[in-house]
């Protein structure tokens, strides 16, 4: 069964033998001796060029990263208080049943430490017990403890807690919120400590391609860093009026909310806010709050507790090409009134429904988000030039803004909503070419839409029956013939359009419909 040791080495001696006589018949044959390698190779040396290191960048912000953890109140009795699925309250459990222990050292460790626990749990008879119930990240603005974080990590918070990158836990806070940009700002008590604290950037000089570092606390592992370069910028992701989002493609994930993203030179471009994703987790689409846009709002926060944004009152929507044409304008930008809101500093200063607001203090106009973002981002009572396209021409307003309300509805400075609700028609008169059918309106105020023909451009513009036509190309209309009447002029002016506002019960809007079929 076992080999014979002494034939395996005669069979070994053997063969050495038959390889040093092929060598040497190589060696005959090519008159060069032959190289005879060492039994090991050397271990695999690239020498390429380096890919430049985050790691300087790293080591100078880490400190000024913090994790933010967010408690709130619970009732101990409640039936809601079943964080574990236990089917009933936790504090219902007996004393020495092993889950409540289990999880009583479970909350411990991921609350504020023993001392804070005893403390909530002496306090939780009359006014329930704090438990986290979310996490994120935020970073110091300041060495005497300000921290800027998201408003959608703090705003259900009752006590809000800070872990610096050291371990560190302290109390902190909350000295204000905007709901408008997503951001808040939290204040720990320095206790004459000084804190590592960094500054914003110039984000308008941060170009497509450039490199960032997102530093935070994802799925609450704490300090985490990721690289990637800017993307896009400008993202309007529908979040709010606000808009103006710049794109990573750095990792990013939940608990990230509120941490920075940093240039190479360790300076804020932006506050990582939302992801893309279908996951959950990240697929390479992160959108960052801009630094100019955060700088402001934060100073507003940290100084008042609050932001006061200018306020120009007005309803406004998008100009298509469609509307564009139907108003003689060049191009489809700047925003359409469809109605200033009474009283305020649009309807004072003379801005009326079917305007187009292409500059402001002579910068053009995008579109309705820039409007709103510009005029939010001035201070209440400053005056402006407004720029607007009336009846085929230019003229401007001065407007002296006024403050936008806390529980303003955001239409009024952003587009306004297509989906309306049908009313019961009245009696019906077509107006065949645009594929409506009218009459009289029930209040005896516009032309009542009684019928839509469904393959009609009107239909697929969102023009429903149960709608009114208040106007068209800015004239008030009746009935059908006032209709007629406009059109006809506006065909004799070479218009191949004509502006419609369409009203609801739930507000109002312009639609431009062809004015040239048949």
């Amino acid at each position: 069964m076992f080999r014979n040791i002494k034939d395996t080495l005669s069979r070994s001696t053997a063969l050495k033998a038959s390889v040093v006589a092929g060598l040497a018949v190589a060696a005959l044959a090519t008159g060069v001796p032959a190289a005879i390698n060492g039994a090991y190779a050397d271990a695999v040396n690239v020498q390429a060029p380096q890919v430049p290191s985050f790691a300087n960048v790293v080591d100078a912000v880490s400190p000024a990263v913090v994790s933010v953890r967010v408690e709130s109140r619970i009732n101990p009795v409640a039936d809601e208080d079943d964080s574990f699925g236990l089917g009933r309250g936790f504090d219902d459990l007996p004393d020495d049943h092993p889950l409540k222990k289990f999880f009583r050292q479970f909350e411990q460790q991921q609350g504020r430490g023993q001392q804070h626990g005893q403390n909530q749990q002496k306090n939780s008879e009359d006014k329930g017990r704090l438990r986290p119930v979310a996490q994120g990240s935020g970073f110091f603005v300041s060495e005497d403890g300000y921290i800027v974080t998201n408003n959608h990590v703090v705003s259900d918070g009752a006590a809000f807690v800070v872990v610096l990158n050291d371990g560190t836990e302290l109390d902190a806070k909350l000295v204000g919120k905007d709901s408008r940009t997503d951001l808040a700002v939290l204040k720990v008590d320095p206790k004459g400590k000084k804190f590592t604290y960094v500054d914003w950037a110039d984000d308008s000089k941060v170009r497509v391609g450039d490199w960032v570092v997102a530093v935070g606390n994802p799925f609450g592992l704490g300090g985490t860093v990721t690289a990637g370069i800017v993307s896009a910028r400008g993202r309007d992701i529908h979040s709010g009026p606000y808009d103006d989002y710049i794109q990573i493609d750095a990792p990013v994930n939940k608990g990230n909310s509120g941490g920075p993203t940093f240039n190479l030179n360790g300076q804020v471009v932006g506050i990582n806010t939302a992801i893309f994703s279908q996951s959950g987790g990240s697929v390479g689409i992160a959108f960052a709050i801009p630094a100019t846009t955060a700088k402001d709002v934060v100073a507003d926060l940290i100084k008042t507790g609050t932001v006061s944004r200018g306020w120009l009152g007005v309803q406004i929507q998008p100009v298509t090409k469609d509307i564009a044409e139907s108003l003689g304008l060049s191009e489809a930008s700047g925003a359409l009134v469809v109605s200033p809101q009474d009283g305020s500093p649009g309807q004072k200063a003379g801005i009326k429904n079917g305007d187009v607001v292409t500059a402001v203090n002579g910068d053009p106009v995008k579109d309705p988000r820039d409007l709103a973002r510009r005029i939010g981002n001035m201070q209440p009572g400053s005056k402006v030039e407004v720029s607007l396209w009336r009846g085929g021409k230019s003229q401007s307003v001065t407007v002296e803004l006024g403050t936008l309300p806390a529980d303003q509805n955001q239409a009024s400075n952003d587009d306004t909503q297509q989906e309306q609700q049908p009313q019961q028609p009245s009696s019906e008169k077509a107006l065949a070419d645009l594929g409506l059918t009218v009459g009289p309106s029930d209040d005896g105020k516009g032309v009542a839409i009684t019928a839509v023909d469904p393959d009609s451009d009107a239909a697929d513009k969102g023009v429903k029956e149960g709608e009114k036509i208040t106007s068209v190309n800015n004239q008030q209309v009746s009935n059908a013939g006032d209709i007629a009447k406009v059109i006809e002029q506006a065909k004799k002016d070479g218009r191949t359009r004509a502006l419609f506002q369409i009203q609801s019960g739930d507000g109002s809007r312009f639609v431009a419909l062809p004015i040239n079929a048949g």
